[in-house]
C-alpha cells in the first residue's frame, strides 16, 4: 500500500514538474516573441523615419524649378508638417487597432503626396537632369522599398507570435501573462488595384 501511495506520489509530482516547466517554457517563448515583434516594429519606424528625414532635400531641389506645380509641392509639405515627425507607436499599444489605423492614415498620406510629387516632377526635363535630384529620388525609391520589405517582415513575426499565443496550452499562459494579440499591417486601400499613372502634358 506504501508503495503504490509512493509511486502515486512520484506520479503526480513528476506530472507537476512537467506542467511548470511547459509553462515556464512558453512563458519564455511569448516574451521573446513579443520582444520580437517590437524590434521589428522598431525597424517599421527606421524606415519611416528614413523617408521622412529626405524629404526636406528634396522638396528644396524641386523649388529650384521656378513654374514647378506649387499645389503639388505644398501637399507634401504639409503632410509632412502634420506628422510633426514619425508617429511613434509604444511596443505596448501595438495590439491597439485605432493607433495602427492612426499611423498607417499618416504615413498613407506622405507617402500618396511623394507619389504625386515624383509623377509631375517627369515633366520637368531640369530636375530629370539635376543630379541632386536623381540621388534624391532613387534613396527615396530605395526608402520606399525598405518600408514594404519591413512592413513585410513585421507581418510574418506578428503572424508567428498571435498564431503561438492563441495555441492551447499557450493560451492559458498568455492570459495569464496578459499578452494580447498584435496588429498587423493591413493593405493600403486600393492595393489590389494597379495605379494608373496620368502626366500632364505642357
Amino acid at each position: 500500500m506504501k508503495k503504490t501511495i509512493i509511486i502515486v506520489l512520484v506520479a503526480i509530482l513528476v506530472l507537476g514538474i512537467a506542467i511548470v516547466g511547459k509553462g515556464v517554457s512558453a512563458y519564455n517563448h511569448i516574451i521573446a516573441a513579443e520582444e520580437g515583434v517590437k524590434t521589428q516594429w522598431a525597424q517599421v519606424e527606421n524606415t519611416y523615419q528614413r523617408r521622412f528625414d529626405l524629404i526636406p532635400n528634396l522638396v528644396a531641389s524641386v523649388q529650384g524649378e521656378a513654374d514647378f506645380e506649387k499645389s503639388t509641392l505644398s501637399a507634401v509639405v504639409d503632410a509632412r508638417s502634420k506628422m510633426g515627425g514619425v508617429v511613434k507607436v509604444d511596443g505596448d499599444m501595438l495590439g491597439d487597432e485605432a493607433t495602427m489605423k492612426r499611423f498607417q492614415q499618416t504615413q498613407a498620406t506622405l507617402g500618396g503626396a511623394l507619389q504625386r510629387l515624383m509623377m509631375v516632377t517627369e515633366n520637368y526635363p531640369n530636375l530629370k537632369s539635376n543630379q541632386s535630384f536623381q540621388e534624391l529620388r532613387v534613396q527615396l525609391e530605395g526608402s520606399e522599398n525598405r518600408i514594404a520589405v519591413e512592413r513585410k517582415r513585421y507581418n510574418e513575426t506578428v503572424q508567428a507570435y498571435n498564431t503561438y499565443i492563441r495555441q492551447f496550452p499557450n493560451n492559458i499562459i498568455a492570459g495569464l501573462a496578459g499578452a494580447g494579440r498584435k496588429v498587423a499591417f493591413a493593405a493600403d486601400a486600393g492595393a489590389s488595384t494597379a495605379p494608373k499613372v496620368q502626366f500632364n502634358t505642357k
